[in-house]
């Protein structure tokens, strides 16, 4: 398999916040915006358009493998073994594949809110011939912004371990995750070493976001690490919208009825230091495409992050 290029800088961010925000056709971009629904209203407005739109992409062809995964988070090569990674909202498989083929030492659970992507994700990781995958890859329908995780991921008594590790003089206590321990206990998988949160956490409105990012926080290990991708503020897409596409403030709807929100760096920031993360990357990843039809330049951008929960 070809390796994958990676490009990260082909333009300055800054120079294309100047061109947008000095750009008249695009101001109600920056006009703050109240979103007109409850957070239960659009938990109850959102489920199903996501299942209806992995149903229309039953074949796959609307989602490409991320190979330049493994190049952004090599992390996930050069981890211990036994390893386990939670991969957050995984759609049709895109982020689960490269992972599996780049390392046969984690076991991954992925999970979805649609049981429609769930179904595409086996299809396509079990049509892959990877190597052992039947005790490397598990799939559970979840949607973690409203119901949380399962406590067979990491359960109270686990948690409140996690929480428990440091006694209060700089000292770090041990925690029990090891094969022994679970297998005396039976109470869950000892919690995660890596979060997967790949063009996931866009979906949901702000306001449901401080809750999911708790969610991931609470089920990892002390010292593990979440790895975050998602759309930069001022993305071609978003500069696409229509104004009558705004649902809140840099939160647009598409014709499907399913959402986008465009970060800023410090909109993340706050996001994952507000739920207990150390931050350890956090930047624009800006890259330019050429269409190849109309010969247009089309300026990408979005937003890498890993961020370390403290030991």
């Amino acid at each position: 398999m070809k390796k994958a290029e990676y490009f990260s800088k082909d333009f300055e961010w800054d120079e294309l916040r100047v061109v947008v925000e000095n750009d008249p056709s695009l101001s109600y971009h920056l006009v703050p915006f109240e979103p007109s629904l409850s957070v239960a209203e659009e938990e109850e407005a959102e489920s199903q358009p996501w299942n209806d739109f992995h149903h229309r992409h039953a074949s796959g062809k609307f989602f490409k493998e991320r190979r330049y995964l493994l190049q952004e988070f090599p992390e996930l090569v050069g981890c211990e073994e036994n390893s386990k990674v939670l991969e957050v909202g995984c759609g049709n498989g895109s982020t689960v594949l490269p992972i599996l083929r780049g390392n046969e030492k984690v076991t991954v659970y992925a999970c979805d809110c649609s049981t429609e992507a769930l179904e595409r994700v086996k299809e396509t990781i079990y049509a892959s011939n990877i190597v052992s995958i039947e005790h490397r890859f598990h799939t559970f329908c979840c949607d973690f912004s409203t119901s949380g995780f399962p406590s067979w991921l990491a359960c109270n008594p686990c948690q409140a371990n996690f929480e428990q590790t440091s006694d209060g003089r700089g000292k770090n206590k041990s925690y029990r995750t090891d094969s022994i321990s679970l297998k005396e206990s039976r109470c869950c998988i000892g919690g995660v070493d890596f979060v997967t949160l790949i063009f996931t956490l866009s979906a949901l409105s702000l306001q449901r976001m401080p809750k999911s990012i708790k969610e991931c926080f609470s089920v990892m290990k002390p010292g593990g690490l979440l790895l975050f991708r998602d759309y930069g503020l001022y993305d071609m897409s978003m500069l696409r919208f229509e104004m009558d596409k705004k649902v809140g403030f840099r939160e647009y709807m598409w014709s499907d009825g399913t959402h986008s929100y465009f970060f800023s760096l410090g909109t993340v920031r706050d996001l994952f230091l507000g739920a207990g993360f150390i931050e350890l990357e956090l930047e624009y990843c800006c890259v330019k495409s050429v269409n190849r039809r109309n010969g247009k330049s089309m300026r990408m951008v979005w937003v890498h992050g890993k961020f370390q929960k403290p030991i």
